[in-house]
């Protein structure tokens, strides 16, 4: 079996599928392609749920609920950064806000193992001492994971390495040349993300253009907080998610000017850094060391699409913002599509 794409989804995949017995190669094309180099790590499915978008929340669900197994699998409990998340408000309209997606949410929750509960501007405070005491309130959603995106990067590939994955480090742009690697036999799965269209027509993506920073903390900073901070402010969106040695801000979401665009925008970057710091002044005193953006492959409808194209391609791509939480349950799709198959 060849996976074409070594971001998460398919590293995830890939080492599914060996310790199901596959023989598994993997084809990567480096970091400036992975949309989960440049993202924040957040595993919430309630903080995803959205009117509207009830499949997608469903999807996300189930994925998250695979995540304890998968961090045992890997061995590594430190690519878990907090278990607990804090939705909060700046203003009364804002707070307005998110009693309806709490309202919406909770309507769902016997679908999700997290609970969802209001908070005050005190809660929030005794909570996470250093937020703004201008917040007015908001919920905080127990079992709400995050996890560093980078050290999980490292520890699939060590993992599926050791699970005799073979990694390869190489760029294929054309289904002419993914057929001259792989036999007439050999299964083959499409992670490839924006990259797909190029091996698979039918693949109908567009990019959303990201931003995140990250900001690392000073021998003068307050402690990053225990929580993963999703804030309301005056109508836009900012999270704080944290870090061993910092904390990771984002992010924005719009339409690139061209396929390649992955260059930060300074308003953006300045929106982000400025609502940050309305939410935890403190963070004035860390450093920003990175500025990046990334572009995620989304579908029309949100959902990724996960399924069976030909006889020997399966597709694994279109997970848009939620490919981190999406990627154990994908695999488990993956693994149950392949394993249909007569080996």
């Amino acid at each position: 079996m060849i996976v074409v794409g070594g971001g998460i989804i398919g590293l995830t995949c890939a080492l599914v599928a060996a310790d199901a017995g596959w023989q598994v190669r993997v084809l990567d094309a480096g970091a400036a392609e992975r949309a989960s180099w440049v993202a924040g790590g957040m595993l919430g499915s309630l903080g995803e749920g959205h009117p509207g978008e009830e499949a997608a929340l469903a999807l996300s669900v189930d994925s998250v609920r695979r995540w304890p197994a998968l961090i045992t699998r890997l061995g590594d409990p430190g690519v878990v950064t907090a278990t607990d998340s804090l939705f909060v408000a700046a203003a009364a309209a804002d707070a307005e806000y998110l009693r309806h997606l709490a309202d919406f949410v909770w309507a769902r929750r016997p679908q999700t193992d997290a609970t969802l509960e209001a908070v005050t501007a005190r809660d929030i405070r005794a909570l996470e001492p250093s937020l703004s005491s201008r917040l007015v309130g908001g919920y905080r959603a127990a079992g709400e994971w995050s996890v560093d995106n980078r050290r999980l990067l490292s520890t699939l590939r060590s993992a599926a390495t050791a699970a005799g994955v073979q990694l390869v480090d190489a760029r294929v742009d054309s289904r002419a040349e993914l057929d001259a690697l792989a036999g007439p036999d050999t299964q083959v799965l499409l992670a490839a993300g924006l990259g797909t269209p190029a091996l698979w027509p039918d693949a109908r993506l567009h990019a959303a253009k990201g931003e995140i920073l990250r900001l690392r903390r000073t021998r003068w900073s307050v402690p990053p907080p225990e929580h993963v901070i999703r804030a309301r402010l005056h109508g836009r969106a900012v999270y704080l998610v944290p870090r061993n040695d910092g904390i990771v801000v984002g992010a924005t979401q719009y339409e690139p000017e061209g396929s390649a665009d992955r260059q930060p925008q300074a308003g953006g970057v300045a929106d982000l850094l400025a609502d940050a710091i309305e939410v935890m002044p403190g963070l004035r005193t860390y450093e920003l060391t990175e500025v990046a953006a990334g572009l995620r492959p989304c579908t029309a409808d949100g959902l990724p699409v996960v399924r069976r194209v030909d006889a020997r391609t399966v597709v694994a791509t279109g997970h848009g913002r939620n490919g981190i939480v999406l990627a154990p349950g994908t695999a488990e799709t993956v693994l149950s599509i392949l394993e249909g198959e007569d080996r």
